[in-house]
């Protein structure tokens, strides 16, 4: 694992989460986020919050090999074909990290009035001990985990261009969370590779 020989585990315990701040060059990010902003099928996301249907504010897409489905907050997602640009990304961070990934779930903040409340990613078709890259583009955003037993917190910037992978039990024993600030104008895109099992 090339990519995580330097990288420390950024957890106390329960878990692995390393964080890489400029996995993409500099010059590289405007193209890939313009690029990304307009040919993904963006939509809005639909959630069940206490028994109710919410459509959030952000959108998202769900990308991937082809027969998957993936179901989250109770509604079920059948992916669409790998474009070129998420399938680069995706081999790129594999020939980095080791792991492999077969779907990719994106998010489109608008702005920083959105975001996303504490949650594991820790559905059953992601297996016992799920490895999930995350990649940001555009606005820095806070990120926060939150141990589920202790609740101590460890906070990190996430930069456009970083990579940040989540493994072993993290999504076990931790929660995370994306907090809204109406101090961040621009837009955030955010791809979480993943694997269905």
């Amino acid at each position: 694992m090339i990519l995580l020989a330097n990288t420390k585990n950024l957890l106390p315990f329960d878990g692995e989460v390393y964080y890489i701040k400029d996995f993409l060059p500099e010059d590289q990010l405007q193209g890939y986020f313009d690029k990304l902003y307009g040919e993904i099928c963006w939509k809005n996301d639909e959630v069940w919050i206490f028994g109710k249907k919410i459509t959030t504010g952000r959108k998202t897409a769900w990308y991937g090999d082809p027969g998957l489905t993936y179901t989250y907050s109770k509604v079920s997602r059948t992916a669409l074909a790998w474009t070129v640009s998420l399938a680069d990304l995706r081999d790129r961070i594999t020939e980095m990290s080791g792991e492999s990934f077969n779907s990719c779930l994106l998010n489109l903040y608008h702005n920083g009035n959105e975001g996303v409340g504490w949650h594991s990613d820790d559905e059953k078709e992601l297996g016992s001990e799920p490895v999930i890259a995350s990649l940001s583009l555009g606005a820095e955003r806070k990120f926060i985990f939150k141990h589920k037993r202790n609740s101590e917190k460890v906070e990190i910037i996430l930069a456009s261009g970083s990579l940040l992978l989540m493994k072993g039990t993290c999504q076990l024993h931790w929660v995370h969370s994306l907090p809204k600030s109406k101090k961040i104008p621009d837009p955030r895109i955010n791809l979480t590779f993943r694997t269905i099992y």
